[in-house]
């Protein structure tokens, strides 16, 4: 099958190289997905769990990407809940070669149906941006209506998804970004926002939730701005600044199925909306990573044609 693949983590996403890799086979409780669409996380290529298996022994050359849209080709032995030909997208285990092909094996479990009415570049699209906004404003944050929230890099690929889960949640949204970014935020629901190249982030005053995606100095200044009871919550690592009468929180996204429908379903209703910058072919994946210009959004690669 094709693929792209990185051998040495310091070449970044320049080292992607196409290559021809072997199809999977489906271990237990795994399926074969025929990929049609495939996102791509570009942070990804400075974990450790992209260049070494569960063991700690190298993988490499790996096949990077971690969320798929397509229809599932192969079950593995003990495999229910899914059948052949049926519409899945969903989160890939972060150690086994992932999405960035033509086919992958995955986990049953960390999939979802994708209704036929989804493209899937839509589907691909949502399983990190989506999961991770659901799963920190709402189990780790705790968000209630009518509580407040800073949404930083409110014009991104999980801001944008932060903020309108936010808003639908009775919350009032404050988006960060650059001042390019102010429009796209707006749009997607921040009710204000700040220019953090221009504005004095301190000025939002308390809030009740914020949402890291950045981190350093930025997050360091936000967990002043979390009032008592409130929480931080980064998806960037160990925070090293807290809230003085907070809570602050750093996770991992988990694939939910739950979760992954709960999503799609805001979708079909119109009530969430994904936030696509560019969609590139399988073979010019490499160029699309490495873009002569800034992309706002996510890239998402179409492995095969609608």
């Amino acid at each position: 099958m094709k693929a792209i693949v990185v051998a040495e983590e310091a070449a970044g996403t320049a080292g992607m190289t196409p290559a021809e890799r072997p199809e999977p086979q489906p271990a237990i409780n795994d399926v074969v997905v025929r990929i049609h669409a495939s996102g791509f996380v570009p942070t990804e290529l400075e974990w450790p769990s992209t260049w070494t298996d569960r063991l700690d022994r190298d993988r490499t050359p790996s096949i990077p990407g971690h969320e798929l849209a397509g229809v599932v080709s192969a079950l593995g032995y003990g495999t229910t809940g899914l059948s052949v030909g049926q519409r899945v997208f969903g989160l890939t285990d972060w150690t086994r070669d992932g999405t960035l092909a033509e086919y992958a094996a995955v986990e049953a479990r960390n999939l979802a149906p994708l209704p036929g009415d989804v493209e899937f570049t839509v589907g691909a699209s949502l399983p990190i941006s989506g999961l991770t906004a659901w799963q920190g404003l709402f189990q780790h944050g705790r968000l209630r209506a009518g509580q407040s929230v800073l949404a930083h890099g409110a014009a991104g690929a999980v801001g944008s998804m932060v903020t309108q889960l936010a808003r639908e949640a009775g919350a009032y949204v404050i988006g960060t970004g650059r001042a390019a970014d102010r429009q796209k935020a707006i749009d997607f629901g921040a009710q204000e926002f700040v220019d953090l190249e221009n504005d004095a982030l301190e000025e939002v005053g308390a809030v009740d939730l914020v949402f890291d995606v950045i981190g350093g100095d930025i997050g360091a200044r936000s967990a002043g701005l979390v009032r008592a009871g409130g929480t931080l919550v980064s998806v960037v690592g160990p925070v090293a600044a807290r809230p003085v009468d907070g809570l602050t929180v750093d996770f991992v996204v988990e694939a939910d199925r739950a979760q992954l429908g709960e999503i799609v379903r805001r979708v079909r209703d119109g009530r969430l909306r994904t936030n696509i910058g560019r969609v590139a072919a399988l073979h010019d994946a490499v160029a699309a990573f490495n873009p002569t210009e800034r992309i706002t959004g996510k890239t998402i690669i179409s492995v095969r044609p609608q």
